[in-house]
């Protein structure tokens, strides 16, 4: 597959130019080495290689003195660094944290995990230095689906993306899903019992997109629901799931839904690990058509480092709505629906939600029509292909 421009380059050369550091976040694969390879680096350090990551975790101070060694060139702009996989080395921080401070170098630090760098109190996130940004699976602004089922079954992970043949893809997600229970989860050395959280993993991603139960879980897999909520800090920590927080707040209705949701970061990624295979019924993919939008809509605030948050809304006595984006206090209410036909019936969620916050201007269902409709004097259904105009 032939590069595809990722939203964050541009975004990621500017902060650059304005002499700011970058913090690339993002899961295993999701191109963060071969977005910062298009980037004319003067020293890149990846810290995958294990001589590489032993040679730092000795000597950290070592980077200080191969930095200050580099000779500017005739433009006079500081040196660019780039250390890959940067929560491998978590000490290096401070040493980073010094030679951005002295103006001796611009860095890009990319990480897979954020873990590591929150643990303990000598860590150093390097506050007030470092523009962070977040990368995602293709969204379909940087690559368009030609077939939404494909999408829904294989996800879109540039790697898997990129395999000749569904059964290829099929192999590649389940090596990835492997890759993260035994490398990823071990090398957090907080998992005590492996086959505990396989099969966590498995419900986990049965489960997501729905209303997380902690205690339920905890009885089906035979552990205490704080270690439940443990296995999931790690799924977020990893940035393999996505935590979605409910709107909660309302002047009507006192038992709005408190509890989150939590989305994997890629939906090839979660069927496999959910272990569903590929024949689906259709309700099935109705609940995964409902991910793809809610992951898009995140996708596209992360791409745009927008402020705009990503939430749901659900009464447990009537209604529900599936994704709220909330742009500082200001709503747009999405539906999503796997039709072609939308009817009056599907939008009168929607309805009621304009109806409680006069902040909300207008409501969208997102389903398989071909194009923008109007359904009602503020609800419009809109082609899932037209999802990222929304954020």
């Amino acid at each position: 597959m032939e590069y595809i421009p990722r939203l964050l380059e541009e975004k990621i050369r500017h902060s650059l130019g304005r002499n700011k550091s970058v913090f690339l976040f993002g899961a295993r694969q999701t191109g963060k080495t071969t977005l910062i390879g298009r980037l004319d680096a003067d020293l890149s350090i990846s810290f995958i290689q294990p001589d590489v990551r032993q040679r730092y975790e000795k000597s950290p101070h070592l980077l200080k003195g191969e930095v200050e060694s580099i000779v500017p060139g005739s433009s006079k702009k500081r040196p660019l660094v780039i250390l890959d996989e940067v929560q491998k080395v978590p000490d290096i921080l401070d040493v980073v944290q010094d030679l951005i401070d002295r103006g001796q170098a611009n860095f890009i630090l990319t990480g897979s995990s954020a873990r590591k760098l929150r643990r303990g109190a000598r860590v150093n996130l390097l506050p007030g230095r470092v523009t962070t940004f977040k990368i995602d699976p293709f969204n379909l602004s940087e690559l368009p689906a030609k077939d939404l089922n494909e999408r829904l079954l294989y996800g879109s992970l540039p790697g898997i993306l990129a395999a000749d043949n569904d059964a290829d893809r099929e192999t590649d997600l389940e090596s990835y899903v492997t890759t993260y229970l035994e490398e990823e989860v071990r090398a957090e050395a907080v998992v005590r019992n492996l086959g505990d959280f396989a099969r966590f993993l498995e419900l986990a991603a049965s489960e997501s997109g729905g209303i997380i139960n902690l205690r339920k879980l905890s009885q089906e897999i035979g552990v205490a629901h704080t270690t439940i909520g443990a296995y999931y800090q790690i799924l977020e920590d990893c940035l393999i799931a996505e935590r979605v927080e409910p709107l909660a707040k309302s002047k009507t209705r006192k038992k709005l839904t408190k509890s989150e949701k939590f989305l994997f970061f890629d939906l090839g990624v979660r069927r496999v690990a959910a272990r569903e295979g590929t024949k689906l019924p259709r309700d099935t993919m109705g609940r995964i058509f409902e991910q793809f939008v809610g992951l898009e809509l995140l996708r596209c605030a992360h791409a745009n480092n927008s402020t705009a948050r990503i939430r749901f809304w659900r009464d447990p006595d009537g209604p529900e709505v599936d994704w709220i984006i909330d742009k500082n206090g200001t709503y747009i209410p999405i539906e999503v629906k796997w039709t072609g036909n939308p009817a009056a019936n599907d939008i009168r969620y929607l309805e009621v939600f304009l109806s409680e916050y006069s902040s909300a201007g207008a409501g969208y269902l997102v389903c398989q029509i071909p194009r923008k409709t109007k359904l009602s004097d503020r609800v419009f259904a809109i082609p899932w292909q037209l999802v990222d105009e929304l954020v």
